[in-house]
């Protein structure tokens, strides 16, 4: 289930999308908390195992409107965009890469205690429906521990 609040750019909305992933946890940690890990891009191999390669534009560690990244997940090297920026409540990218393009967003939702993060992903390409046929729930698995590995650094 989507969640409302994503800005999908049409052609990347969910319904007009082969490939459609969902994930959400809940963190003790603040959104603000939650933000500094999520934008330290050059960090995310250090809790998130199926990203490597991580190169921001520029050689800061962290991401930015518009910034222009490079990485490595789920073995294809992709260029990335930022493509929203609302610091302590959403980012959102745009991946491509030969037979790929995917639009990745995240929203950091206060709650009691502490926040609810979502993320989703969309895709289009040849690879993306390949990748979905040959390999079902791989991407909701990989993303739920990259969750998972925020929520804990977070934490703290």
């Amino acid at each position: 289930m989507t969640d409302a609040s994503i800005r999908w750019p049409d052609r990347f909305s969910p319904d007009r999308a082969p490939v459609h992933v969902v994930n959400a946890i809940t963190v003790a940690a603040s959104p603000e908390a939650v933000w500094k890990v999520l934008i330290r891009a050059a960090e995310w191999p250090d809790y998130y195992a199926n990203a490597s390669k991580v190169v921001v534009e520029g050689g800061g560690p962290d991401l930015s409107g518009g910034a222009c990244f490079t990485w490595k997940t789920f073995g294809v090297d992709l260029q990335t965009q930022v493509t929203e920026f609302e610091p302590f409540e959403r980012i959102a990218w745009l991946a491509t890469a030969p037979m790929i393009e995917a639009y990745h967003a995240w929203l950091i939702l206060p709650a009691a205690g502490g926040c609810h993060v979502v993320t989703e992903e969309t895709q289009h390409g040849l690879a993306a429906r390949a990748g979905r046929l040959i390999f079902p729930g791989r991407m909701e698995r990989w993303h739920q521990r990259w969750l998972e590995g925020l929520a804990e650094r977070a934490e703290g």
